[in-house]
């Protein structure tokens, strides 16, 4: 399989849409079953000099994998970034989210120079939790029944990576 990680493009809305509603990855983040792609769109079009955004696509440029990191605009919390990221089911545990975890921790570290990079992850994905703690995520908290999904609550982790400035 051959695949690029890239900055994202106003085009990869589309695959960007069809790989948040996939189900196995739907599960796994705080969109709602009705979002269309022009949710997609629109949000591409918002992103500013705060938003970094990777794609994993394929050679046809299917869209097989994305992480975000949006740094704080708040001057006094400049150093801090938030992360966010999706692998397509069919791509999961071949390598995607660590090549997209690598991509957007050197943007991080060598670029933004972000002391602390923060995520939420539902506290049931083992896999995400183990993706992130392999690159030195560790829980900070648990937030008890802080989000919605399938008609019930469930718990969040508060993780986060602090680098030494």
């Amino acid at each position: 399989m051959s695949y690029t990680i890239r900055p994202m493009e106003i085009g990869d809305a589309a695959g960007f849409n069809v790989l948040r509603r996939m189900p196995g990855v739907f599960e796994t983040t705080l969109g709602l079953p009705s979002e269309r792609v022009q949710h997609s769109i629109d949000g591409f079009q918002r992103f500013g000099p705060d938003d970094h955004i990777f794609v994993a696509v394929l050679e046809d440029g299917t869209v097989i994998g994305s992480a975000g990191l949006q740094v704080c605009a708040n001057p006094w919390m400049r150093h801090m970034g938030t992360l966010g990221m999706l692998v397509h089911t069919e791509f999961q545990n071949q390598g995607i989210g660590t090549a997209l975890m690598k991509a957007v921790l050197e943007l991080a570290d060598n670029w933004l120079m972000l002391v602390r990079v923060e995520l939420e992850v539902f506290a049931d994905n083992e896999r995400a939790i183990h993706l992130y703690e392999k690159f030195g995520f560790e829980k900070e908290a648990l937030l008890r029944k802080s989000v919605v999904r399938d008609g019930q609550y469930w718990d969040n982790y508060k993780m986060a990576r602090l680098r030494a400035p």
